[in-house]
């Protein structure tokens, strides 16, 4: 079935001038400002008729003038949105706003973009600007933003390679898992899906505490082969899960890696922080920060619970998990109904002050794949309120002793939740109000 020419005969006559994918998402542009502005209920019917995301943009020839757009922006959006940056990709005619808070760009039930949209052709896209200020941060997001020509030849590829073998109908054929990594260890997680169309890895970490070949998940073994991969899923961006992945890209891997937009900004500081450790170690590091920029150029970002094909038989969609900001369980539907099955990465049912407990309810699940982190039963951790009890205690007690605490933490997950933990015992009186100073990974990941 060809998606796209099945698509440009039921709109035609709409001054269609192109179609083309955005990895699985189809985009059809329009050089007819009248449908752009009045077109989606047709574009309704073909999305419920073919369960395709579909969105109708604007021709380049018909986008209205970047500076006079960029002033209608900032009069349209409300001053205390905090506007802290406008980009414009010409070659998916997009605009990118990126203000403090984003709510109030995007209004009450989409209205504030929608009026953007439909006065200035452009298709708005909002994110939220960084809390503090973060060069590293700001370096992550532009190298997307320096890369939109090949961004969009990319996802157009990614694309024509997900439907050349599309079909709506179910498949029966063969499903196999091999651990690559991570099984029976905590660390190098990395497994191999593999189907007779597709071959997909589910995370590529490393194990940081062992040395040597033990270090690294089993890419010598003959199911592996970097040329066949067809994608890489990260459920989240410890080392352990996300470690190996620019070296994927080292080693010639130029496809995609689908992961949630706080996963790959944080994938990116990590990896630069593990490259910056190797050489405090005076090791030479498995990749460099050239690598870590592919990773981010072939990343392809979803949201919770977006639905999206990855390749013509495998659909994924990411659901919260609960364990760090960003980090997902994956549902994985093989086949089109064939086999489903979910890989959990690391989760907690558990609510934190943090984040909200990790989702149980899938569609269909035939086969769960689980962390066991903390699994045994030997494993009996103390009560959360007794942990956080002693924390203050010790700080209390290094207080009156004129000290200071230091407290060398994870950069993603417990740091931020510690600083929730100190925050709210000062505002209830449990810790006296003293200065709380920040470093290192910490501060770039909490912008």
């Amino acid at each position: 079935m060809d998606i796209l020419k099945t698509i440009k005969e039921k709109l035609a006559g709409d001054s269609v001038t192109d179609a083309s994918f955005e990895g699985a998402n189809i985009v059809i542009y329009t050089d007819d400002e009248n449908f752009f502005k009045n077109g989606e209920s047709k574009i309704k019917e073909i999305v419920n008729e073919l369960k395709k995301r579909i969105e109708l943009r604007a021709d380049r020839d018909v986008l209205h003038d970047k500076e006079k757009v960029e002033k209608e922006i900032k009069e349209i959006v409300p001053k205390e949105a905090e506007i802290t940056k406008i980009i414009f990709d010409n070659h998916r005619s997009i605009v990118i706003i990126e203000a403090k808070k984003p709510g109030l760009v995007i209004g009450k039930k989409g209205s504030i973009i929608e009026e953007i949209r439909k006065k200035t052709m452009w298709t708005p896209q909002v994110q939220r600007s960084a809390s503090i200020k973060s060069k590293i941060t700001d370096n992550i997001r532009e190298v997307l933003y320096a890369n939109n020509t090949y961004r969009r030849r990319f996802l157009n590829k990614m694309g024509k390679k997900i439907y050349k073998e599309w079909s709506p109908e179910k498949v029966d054929e063969w499903v196999r898992l091999t651990m690559l990594g991570g099984g029976r260890q905590v660390g190098r997680s990395c497994l191999l899906l593999q189907t007779p169309e597709s071959k997909i890895l589910l995370d590529c970490g490393v194990d940081v505490a062992s040395s040597g070949k033990d270090k690294f998940p089993y890419f010598n073994l003959p199911e592996f082969d970097i040329s066949q991969l067809d994608a890489v899923i990260i459920t989240h961006a410890h080392l352990d899960h996300v470690g190996l992945l620019p070296y994927l890209y080292k080693m010639g891997y130029d496809g995609p890696v689908y992961m949630t937009p706080p996963t790959r900004d944080i994938a990116a500081l990590l990896s630069l922080d593990f490259i910056g450790v190797a050489y405090k170690q005076a090791t030479k590091p498995l990749f460099s920060s050239t690598d870590v920029k592919e990773m981010v150029k072939h990343s392809i970002c979803l949201d919770y619970n977006e639905v999206t094909d990855v390749t013509p038989d495998i659909r994924i969609t990411f659901y919260n998990s609960g364990h760090c900001l960003g980090a997902s369980i994956v549902h994985i539907n093989i086949g089109n109904g064939l086999h489903n099955l979910v890989y959990t990465g690391d989760y907690k049912y558990g609510k934190s002050r943090l984040l909200e407990q990790a989702v149980g309810n899938y569609p269909r699940v035939e086969t769960v794949v689980t962390e066991a982190t903390y699994g045994s039963k030997k494993d009996v951790l103390p009560a959360k309120s007794k942990s956080e009890q002693d924390l203050i205690d010790i700080v209390n007690k290094t207080i009156k002793r004129k000290g200071k605490v230091l407290i060398p933490e994870l950069g993603l997950g417990r740091a931020q939740e510690t600083m929730l933990i100190l925050e709210d015992a000062m505002k209830k009186g449990k810790l006296p109000d003293v200065p709380i100073y920040i470093d290192g990974m910490i501060w770039d990941i909490n912008a």
